[in-house]
């Protein structure tokens, strides 16, 4: 199918496709001319006569030249408002199984923590913090790091004790940053302060081993 813009320059092949098409139907072309607006919507009776922004490949103004970048994405964000979802469902997809693949979490409530820290099939790091805590927050960043790095053997869940008091009580915390190793729902080591990478590294490879 062809046609062509104000200027009567002819409208590439790439806009005989089902969503360019779905898109003439909705937008049909008119007399007028004109660049699209860069920050919003193009007006009726401005816009619509150039034709060729769905063809996103080798588009054309109404006077021929070649469309810019704007004009292309602004032509993609209209394609992509139309019902089709196909496409966009792979990145939704993506998007959780990454977020699936984080080691760390934010204990929520005691409840929480029996299901995610005591009943977990694998060894837990569990870093108990303070917002008002300076080496709380030159700590946990390192460690989480570690964390990561050990591919799921390990988890580390965050404990606010402002937050969470009844744990740091129960944990007998007092003083912060508290780092514990449970395995199997028991404390098998801990320790209180800031370590360096290497040490944090050995702690984590003895609970992995334990």
């Amino acid at each position: 199918m062809s046609g062509a813009g104000a200027s009567g320059a002819p409208i590439g092949r790439e806009a005989a496709g089902p969503l360019a098409a779905a898109f003439r139907r909705r937008r049909p072309i008119g007399a007028g001319g004109g660049a699209p607006c860069v920050r919003s919507p193009p007006r009726r009776q401005g816009a619509r006569g150039s034709g060729a922004l769905p063809a996103l490949p080798s588009g054309s103004g109404s006077d021929g030249a070649p469309a810019s970048g704007m004009a292309q994405r602004l032509a993609l964000q209209r394609l992509l408002a139309l019902p089709a979802r196909g496409p966009l469902a792979p990145h939704g997809r993506a998007f959780g199984t990454s977020a699936g693949r984080r080691s760390t979490f934010n204990v929520q409530d005691g409840s929480d923590f029996q299901d995610r820290v005591v009943n977990s099939p694998k060894p837990v790091v569990v870093d108990f913090h303070a917002q008002w805590c300076g080496p709380c927050k030159i700590l946990g960043p390192r460690l989480e790091k570690l964390v990561a790095k050990q591919e799921g053997k390990v988890l580390m869940a965050k404990v606010d004790i402002d937050d969470h008091t009844d744990l740091a009580i129960e944990y007998e915390v007092s003083a912060v940053p508290t780092v514990l190793a449970m395995k199997n729902g028991d404390v098998v080591d801990k320790f209180v302060g800031i370590k360096d990478e290497d040490q944090l590294e050995a702690f984590l490879k003895k609970l992995i081993g334990a």
